[in-house]
């Protein structure tokens, strides 16, 4: 081969590996790129199948939901965190699921959070009521069609996110506190106000001691409340950790068998 072919061809190899997405590998290729479209807006998200899926057979959703910084419309960085370990064979394996990552515009939010300066820092508002939002009315949407084109098992919706994501995870099940079975929120929080509707699901709630950003009092603050109310729910408060707690959270080794026990009665 003569030497300009090479030099082209390693070009070629360096603006390909280059211009991939930072949160580019194979593994998270097996997370199809689709896109729900209502009236004049659109929701990306990444949808991964179980292995052998079956549409016979019915399978619990999980339905994720990123943090501040992985918003956009390129539909890769909502997989940044927390996708690798669903795609895990060994995960697949033993619990077959369908895993859904939906990505949030930018400069919106999954929340209804607000931030007001308190001295040097920020405080955070939580809302104590339902209020609009217009990307959780397109997660709303986005179950209703998985669930009309896709054999899930309705007794069994989960829901989980980190940081923005994981306050969303309350107000999203605020909204509909008898459809999911069970919810865990890494890096989140909510008003105790919201423990009146949140107390029928059950809870895996984590947090960072040391973490800065979210205080984890937003945390401590629901958990207590939810527990008040007799609330199928638990705390895991790690040590020294930061904001990035979901990283701890991710390799909590009971977390899939935790979720797969638990499953919503429904009416007939």
């Amino acid at each position: 081969m003569k030497l300009k072919s090479i030099v082209t061809l390693i070009l070629s190899l360096l603006c390909f590996f280059i211009g991939r997405s930072p949160v580019f590998s194979q593994s998270l290729e097996e997370y199809s790129k689709e896109y729900l479209i209502r009236n004049n807006d659109s929701l990306p998200y990444r949808l991964l199948l179980p292995k052998n899926y079956n549409k016979d057979e019915t399978y619990p959703l999980i339905l994720f939901l990123h943090g501040s910084g992985e918003r956009g419309n390129d539909n890769e960085l909502q997989l940044k965190h927390g996708a690798s370990f669903f795609v895990n064979d060994s995960i697949r394996d033993n619990y077959p699921a369908i895993v859904v990552f939906p990505q949030c515009k930018e400069g919106k939010s999954w929340d209804n959070v607000k931030s007001v300066p308190q001295g040097s820092s920020e405080q955070l508002i939580f809302p104590t009521k339902h209020e609009d939002n217009v990307q959780l009315d397109l997660v709303e949407d986005l179950i209703k069609f998985l669930q009309k084109n896709y054999a899930i098992d309705k007794s069994q919706l989960f829901v989980g996110g980190l940081s923005m994501g994981g306050m969303g995870t309350f107000e999203l099940v605020s909204r509909n506190p008898r459809q999911y079975a069970a919810a865990f929120a890494i890096c989140g929080g909510a008003h105790p106000n919201m423990a009146r509707r949140l107390k029928r699901t059950s809870w895996w709630i984590f947090h960072g001691d040391a973490d800065t950003v979210i205080p984890p009092e937003s945390s401590i603050q629901i958990y207590d409340a939810l527990k008040s109310k007799n609330s199928d729910v638990k705390l895991t408060m790690y040590k020294g950790v930061g904001h990035d707690s979901w990283t701890n959270a991710f390799q909590e080794p009971r977390l899939m068998k935790w979720l797969f026990s638990r499953s919503k009665r429904l009416k007939r």
